[in-house]
């Protein structure tokens, strides 16, 4: 069966990518007046997007000190000029963390090579630590905004290698080991993983457990593929549905003003 959605305008699978639908579904969680610190690629779309249609005040930072540009195309990299490019202020990476530190970013968007039930992130090796199989960037700052953002956005592929019970290797934190486990190690209270955003679903925390579980599937995808492709038992959150598909409208800004050329939305 093909699924469509006429009272939002129509769409439906074929008039869009997985690349595409993660980014708007992405978008929509940021709240007009919030704080955002993004990285390149798909959250910069998500943050821009956001900030063409529903939250115009939606306050971008960049981990190398470009806050609030209004960016002519995409940045290649944090510390590319377009980052800084016409920003209410050029400052450095250590204003943007103590930023961070003091309780001012409400969203954090991040990935890895590996997530594991808690949101916690690896991104340094898959392996054993002195002889791995593969050696990865590592954290950047990744670990420093995953400790002192609010609100955790994780924006990667559902794969059941990704997707572990036990990382290779702990690089940023999420939720630790469940329940309290964050602020035992002496991080904020209040603060942490938030929402998972792949090509086959939109997760979240369980409040008391912390544990990963499934608050909308993609059209077109079932629990059960979602579980299929989950290296640990997922769980489902109350009144789990479809993940509205993108409007056409979002598609049009994403396509036409944000990224013309297919840099990210082409993936």
């Amino acid at each position: 069966m093909k699924l469509t959605n006429s009272s939002r305008g129509g769409l439906d699978m074929a008039d869009y990518n997985a690349m595409e639908l993660m980014i708007c579904a992405a978008a929509r969680l940021l709240e007009d007046g919030s704080t955002a610190a993004v990285g390149t690629g798909a959250p910069v779309a998500a943050a821009v997007l956001a900030q063409k249609t529903h939250a115009p005040n939606l306050l971008i930072v960049f981990e190398a000190g470009g806050l609030a540009p209004l960016m002519p195309s995409m940045p290649i990299s944090v510390g590319d000029s377009r980052s800084f490019y016409r920003a209410l202020m050029a400052t450095s990476m250590n204003d943007i963390m103590e930023t961070c530190q003091r309780g001012m970013v409400d969203y954090t968007f991040l990935s890895g090579a590996q997530i594991d039930p808690y949101g916690n992130l690896n991104s340094t090796v898959i392996g054993d630590y002195v002889k791995p199989r593969a050696r990865l960037p590592g954290s950047g700052g990744a670990n420093d905004l995953a400790s002192f953002c609010w609100r955790i956005m994780v924006l990667m592929p559902h794969q059941r290698r990704r997707y572990v019970e036990r990382l290779d290797f702990l690089t940023t934190p999420g939720y630790l080991s469940g329940p309290g486990a964050r602020e035992a190690a002496g991080l904020p209270g209040g603060c942490g993983p938030y929402r998972v955003i792949s090509d086959l679903a939109v997760m979240s925390f369980n409040n008391e457990s912390k544990r990963m579980q499934v608050e909308s599937f993609h059209p077109g995808v079932s629990f059960a593929q979602v579980q299929e492709n989950t290296g640990f038992e997922i769980l489902a959150a109350p009144g789990v549905k479809q993940t509205e598909p993108p409007e056409k409208e979002e598609l049009r800004i994403l396509r036409e003003e944000i990224d013309p050329f297919g840099y990210i939305i082409g993936r």
